[in-house]
């Protein structure tokens, strides 16, 4: 039996195998699923393919309808399904449906996936496999009356092909470079057009974003001399970019525990016997935008090279519900990428300019191949290969730390190859209008793109040796700031602007990150212990500078006296019971950004402590007492008390129970950073700490503290829901069992075994 893709025999590598016993053919598709506390699965088999048949079988057990819809969601049917002006998370936003089918239909190149689909590792192929055979054999085992209420009977639910998984990975490569511009591929059109721009907007400081922290430790700051890593992702906890944790053990030795997200067939974050790993957002762009001056005769042709060329126009139809005709749009391409708009900014279409975008990320079929090999490794030295040879982890630095002691940050991804000499030569008269967000280059000389001018073998990507790697015994980590600080002692050199600034201002994330880190080790070596409490402080450093000097200030203004009280007693964390948290976060989310702020500017040669000193003068005074008193109105009409516990405000809300929520913004500078929506009366979970996992080793294997903030399953009905999303909220762990005794000694049910 071949798997066939749109007409693609994938071949796949692997006829059926020799005969098992006598008279009985080995099954193609063979899994064993054991689950322990939690509802964590182990997967076992002894081929790729069994590998994957088995994960995707146990996740669809858990969350079905979440990666059901997003099937629909990469093969661009949402309008079919759920209606076109319905809404969805797409990139960094909101956005109604149509938009997200038109991307998704527009920017996904199946030819393109499946031709590259061939050119993968073998193993990676039969995972792909596996994968869709384990899904469908779910779909056929469960029946439709079987699905979760939310799912059952709907007609997005359906069997898939390796199609499918090819349009999930690809939009999972380009969650932080083309997807983040989604709404402005989507909708761009010439001037003259009646399509409307989809309104989109870069994200503001205080919004929530990709994230995450990190922590290596070498032996040199352990207490038993060998490597330790704390991963603390901070990831979307709605929607499908949610972690998911299982246990493979699979061919050639491998055997790797963590978390994948929706569709992954094995961890992508996680550990084995020797070494453990964590990813965090990079600061790196994974795109560049092309500045296109047009033609004055048509604003679908541009100059290059001093000649025209026109622009590819695609009609892309989008099916429709209810019998209703397609939606079809013309959208536009060059040969730097899609036409990209953003109204609101210089980035727009008009007679004389349009813009391109030109994606490092796009076709990245490596990852799973480089997710592999860190899977296999023995040290950080061939985490340190992996990374570097594949150049196919797409947008997060990769930490870890082996059971010899060694820590290692590795800021090496897919970037395009645009070198600091590419930056000087084509830069626009408003590329430093718009560094801070974009890198824009000059699209009228073909000499700028930047695929014709690195030296990398890899997609002409800017080659590892000219990223960032460190290798250390005392420790690294990093929260999303940029290459240049893993570590106080050891500054990086200045590298291509597109990895990031260099010897600018951290945030405050960042900056409590080392103080704390510092404070911590000061106080004794890494173990477990300190490292929970590291990760679950809950501090506030943005209140630690604001809040004394506050207080003095509000001395001489009685008219705030009530919310000064309130400031004045709170504890500057975010625990559960710290009150008055959220009565400084509408306050700072007032005046975080105010160019006044700080009486001592940033020094580059003191990041870690500045800018400091808060302004109470003048101006900058009668700011912060009228933004306090403007948050203090707020709260109060969204009827929550000044002095609320902050885990009465952030809660995750079931029909019986209410779950309080520790953790606060990453942009106050706590560590376990936790944002909310708002709902009545509060807030609810959006986005924040997900899987955090503690990670050392005995002479036995790792040593795991684990916890995953909203539990493995996304189905209300189930017992799995919410059960660790107590855990959390109590600051318990789980210890995460690896070898067959704890399997056995934690397993709940019986073992399941799935053959075809």
């Amino acid at each position: 039996m071949h798997i066939r893709a749109g007409g693609l025999n994938l071949g796949l590598v692997l006829a059926f195998a020799s005969m098992a016993t006598a008279g009985e053919a080995r099954a193609r598709y063979d899994a064993t699923i054991t689950r322990t506390a939690h509802n964590i699965p182990h997967i076992a088999s002894d081929t790729w393919q069994g590998v994957a048949y088995g994960v995707a079988y146990a996740y669809a057990q858990d969350n079905i309808c979440l990666l059901a819809e997003e099937f629909a969601t990469v093969a661009g049917e949402r309008s079919l399904h759920f209606g076109p002006d319905g809404k969805t998370l797409l990139g960094r936003g909101e956005s109604d449906n149509l938009t997200s089918d038109l991307f998704h239909r527009s920017q996904i190149d199946l030819p393109r996936l499946r031709t590259g689909l061939v050119g993968q590792a073998p193993e990676a192929q039969m995972l792909l496999e596996g994968y869709v055979a384990g899904y469908n054999r779910f779909l056929r085992d469960i029946g439709s009356d079987g699905l979760p209420t939310s799912c059952r009977g709907k007609a997005w639910v359906r069997p898939i092909t390796t199609d499918d998984m090819l349009r999930l990975n690809e939009k999972q490569m380009l969650l932080a470079s083309s997807l983040a511009l989604a709404a402005g591929i989507a909708t761009a059109a010439p001037p003259g057009s009646d399509i409307a721009a989809t309104d989109i907007t870069f994200p503001a400081d205080d919004e929530p974003r990709l994230g995450s922290n990190g922590w290596a430790f070498g032996g040199d700051a352990t207490t038993d001399g060998r490597g330790l890593v704390i991963g603390n992702p901070h990831f979307p906890w709605e929607g499908p970019a949610r972690f998911w944790q299982l246990h493979v053990t699979g061919p050639d030795g491998y055997d790797v525990m963590g978390v994948g997200l929706a569709g992954t067939p094995i961890p992508t974050l996680g550990f084995n016997r020797d070494v453990a790993w964590t990813h965090t957002v990079t600061a790196a762009r994974h795109f560049a935008v092309y500045s296109l001056t047009l033609s004055p005769d048509d604003p679908t042709t541009y100059i290059l090279d001093g000649k025209p060329v026109k622009m590819q126009a695609r009609e892309i139809s989008v099916p429709m519900p209810d019998g209703a005709p397609p939606v079809v749009r013309t959208l536009y391409s060059t040969d730097f990428g899609p036409v990209v708009t953003v109204p609101g900014s210089g980035v727009q279409w008009s007679k004389q300019l349009a813009f391109a975008l030109s994606d490092a990320n796009a076709g990245n079929q490596r990852a799973l191949d480089a997710w592999l090999r860190i899977g296999k490794a023995r040290n950080v030295a061939d985490i340190a290969s992996a990374v570097s040879e594949t150049l196919g982890i797409p947008w997060v630095n990769t930490i870890a730390a082996d059971r010899e002691g060694n820590a290692l940050h590795a800021d090496i991804t897919a970037v395009p190859g645009v070198t600091t000499e590419l930056v000087e030569q084509c830069s626009t008269p408003f590329s430093s209008l718009v560094a801070t967000q974009v890198t824009l280059l000059d699209g009228s000389r073909s000499e700028c793109d930047w695929r014709a001018g690195a030296n990398a073998p890899i997609n002409d990507l800017l080659p590892a040796e000219d990223q960032a790697l460190r290798v250390r015994r005392d420790y690294v980590t990093n929260s999303n700031d940029s290459y240049w600080i893993s570590n106080p002692r050891d500054e990086y050199r200045q590298l291509s602007p597109i990895l990031g600034p260099h010897s600018n201002a951290l945030s405050l994330r960042t900056r409590s990150n080392f103080q704390e880190t510092e404070g911590a080790l000061a106080a004794g070596r890494m173990d477990h212990a300190r490292a929970k409490a590291l990760v679950f402080g809950n501090k506030s450093l943005a209140a630690d500078m604001v809040v004394d000097p506050l207080m003095t200030l509000c001395a001489d203004h009685p008219e705030v006296a009530k919310p000064c009280e309130v400031l004045g007693r709170w504890d500057r964390r975010f625990d559960v019971n710290s009150k008055g948290a959220y009565l400084f976060v509408g306050l700072w989310r007032k005046v975080m950004n105010r160019p006044d702020l700080w009486q001592v500017p940033f020094d580059p040669q003191a990041p870690l402590t500045t800018p400091r000193e808060l302004a109470t003068s003048g101006a900058a005074g009668e700011a912060l007492i009228a933004a306090l008193s403007a948050a203090a109105a707020e709260l109060e009409q969204a009827g929550i008390a000044l002095g609320a516990p902050a885990g009465d405000v952030l809660t995750v809300r079931l029909p019986d129970e209410r779950i309080a929520i520790h953790g606060g913004p990453g942009y106050a500078g706590v560590l376990n950073m936790q944002e909310g929506r708002e709902v009545e009366g509060g807030l609810v979970p959006r986005h924040g700490s997900s899987y955090i996992q503690i990670v050392g080793f005995d002479d036995d294997g790792p040593v795991v503290d684990a916890v995953l903030s909203y539990s493995q399953s996304s189905d209300p009905a189930s017992p799995y829901f919410a059960d660790q999303t107590r855990l959390y909220s109590a600051k318990r762990w789980h210890r995460l069992p690896f070898s067959a005794e704890e399997i056995d000694a934690e397993t709940i049910g019986e073992p399941l075994r799935i053959s075809e």
